[in-house]
């Protein structure tokens, strides 16, 4: 039988490697991925994959820079829907965690990237995510207190690196759990619900 992807352009091959290592990433540890195996499971050689890639690492930047697009559009997008700055923010919060859950690859990936002490393209993509996420927070939470949302007092860079944690902290725990995707949806409103009503202004 003739592999699945035969028959794909470039531009198609390069997607379908990175949804491949995301899947991969859901199933083990991203650090224990080889090429091999995403050969494998793509079912083509290696010789076919580095066609396209001229050494893995040029495949977990694509794999970051795909996670980066895709993450950043879905929360724009729900920020720009949302009647109020407040809103935005739990719009956000809720796709952030929607994303994850659908793939459950992504978080895993950029853990083990940001824990590595060498510095490599992945792992700056990886950073430079985080603070594009992190000004976005900063804009939405200074649009919250110039409407009267969000307590003028609060601390916004505080706010922003709770509202991360508190997103990393729920999916640490899907993570423990064996990758509960439902169950971390169950919790999200009454996450979020908590972490409203200490930046509301009242």
């Amino acid at each position: 039988m003739a592999p699945k992807h035969k028959y794909l352009s470039a531009d198609e091959r390069r997607d379908v490697t990175v949804k491949t290592v995301i899947k991969l990433a859901a199933e083990q540890n991203p650090g224990d991925i080889t090429t091999a195996a995403i050969a494998k499971r793509m079912e083509v050689t290696q010789g076919a994959l580095f066609r396209h890639f001229p050494n893995k690492e040029a495949i977990w930047q694509a794999v970051m820079a795909w996670v980066a697009e895709r993450l950043l559009a879905r929360i724009d997008k729900a920020a720009k829907q949302a009647d109020t700055p407040l809103a935005a923010l739990e719009a956000v919060f809720m796709t952030h965690i929607d994303f994850v859950c659908d793939h459950p690859g992504v978080p895993r990936m950029l853990f083990g990237e940001l824990q590595h002490t060498n510095e490599s393209a992945p792992k700056r993509m990886a950073r430079t995510l985080l603070q594009k996420y992190s000004e976005r927070l900063t804009t939405l939470i200074e649009d919250g207190k110039a409407a009267g949302e969000i307590a003028p007092d609060i601390d916004t860079v505080a706010a922003s690196l709770l509202f991360i944690g508190t997103i990393q902290g729920l999916v640490m725990q899907s993570l423990l759990a064996g990758g509960d995707t439902q169950g971390i949806r169950n919790k999200v409103p009454g996450v979020f619900a908590i972490y409203r009503r200490g930046i509301e202004n009242r």
